[in-house]
């Protein structure tokens, strides 16, 4: 679709109660290609967000703005709420959405994500991301972090996903991922708005992450009224393609059971 002038890619699978997923930082839709097939019985949306896969970045990159390239999705496919579920970047995309349009979710997924504000420890090493991917560019950067994203298992015995993952990355533009870093460190924190959700949110948590680490989210998935928990043992960040199978599980059982109280 065409979306403040530039094009918007999304991919939409199946029928039935729709479910978004939304990649994050360095990624794009092909991140959940071990769901697709996984989710029976609803509608899939997979966007590309701008700036990533085959859309194109837009005038506000701010979580906020790519929150509104969400609902401008919705809307063409004539959708009046969704589960929205979120990885890493996408789940500060999938808040500020919350944030904005409560009316149109049906449940709320964090997916390797927070609603806690970056620290300035954290602010720090993303500022010095922007410098590196000034200096050697966006493929370099993410062909250097990726691999820290993987746990040690994943990197010992399925190091394939790891070069997998980097190859899918090559396309990024260094604007895109410089844009990205600055909206992440101007985010708000969010956890109010946690404690404030009448909504079902599901955590999925990688005990060997440490992009989002899982002291950081065990301190916040008391915050709603209602949480489903998730420890995936053997992943680091990216549990979706680390921990398939149990990955899947644990969203299908979210989605089945937000379903029904919805």
């Amino acid at each position: 679709m065409i979306y403040q002038q530039k094009r918007l890619h999304y991919e939409v699978i199946g029928k039935g109660p729709a479910v978004l997923l939304v990649h994050g930082f360095g990624e794009d839709s092909s991140v959940w290609r071990n769901q697709r097939d996984a989710l029976p019985g609803f509608q899939l949306i997979l966007p590309d967000l701008p700036g990533s896969g085959s859309s194109e970045m837009i005038d506000d990159m701010s979580m906020e703005g790519l929150a509104d390239s969400l609902l401008a999705i919705l809307d063409q496919e004539q959708i009046d709420q969704c589960i929205l579920i979120g990885h890493s970047m996408g789940g500060y995309v999938s808040l500020a959405f919350a944030e904005k349009y409560a009316d149109r979710l049906n449940g709320l997924g964090l997916f390797h994500s927070t609603a806690f504000a970056d620290s300035e420890a954290k602010i720090e090493t993303r500022r010095k991301g922007i410098q590196f991917i000034q200096e050697y560019g966006a493929f370099a950067f993410l062909k250097t972090s990726t691999p820290n994203l993987f746990s040690p298992m994943t990197k010992a015995n399925q190091n394939h996903l790891v070069e997998e993952q980097v190859q899918r990355s090559a396309s990024f533009t260094d604007a895109a991922l410089i844009s990205y870093y600055e909206s992440m460190i101007k985010r708000p924190d969010r956890t109010a708005l946690l404690k404030l959700m009448t909504l079902p949110v599901l955590f999925i948590m990688g005990k060997h992450d440490t992009a989002v680490p899982l002291q950081d989210s065990l301190q916040q998935c008391h915050l709603p009224a209602l949480s489903y928990v998730h420890i995936l043992k053997e992943s680091g960040h990216m549990g979706m393609l680390e921990q398939v199978t149990e990955s899947n599980k644990y969203l299908l059982d979210y989605i089945l059971d937000t379903s029904k109280i919805s």
